[in-house]
């Protein structure tokens, strides 16, 4: 079983786990209907890309 040679600091324990962090999911402006959403994921209103994908198709 690996065992340390010294004491890992503060400093150097906080470093190690800086990266561990969950990030914000990011989010576009939908060009149609300006509303905010997931990248890459319909609105609610039913808009994708500027086009209505559900919903009521005209």
């Amino acid at each position: 079983m690996a065992v340390q040679k010294s004491k890992v600091s503060r400093a150097r324990r906080g470093n190690r786990r800086m990266h561990d962090k969950l990030a914000n999911p990011t989010t576009s402006i939908d060009p149609t209907s300006g509303e905010t959403h997931r990248r890459h994921h319909v609105t609610a209103d039913g808009f994708y890309k500027g086009q209505r994908v559900l919903g009521d198709n005209e």
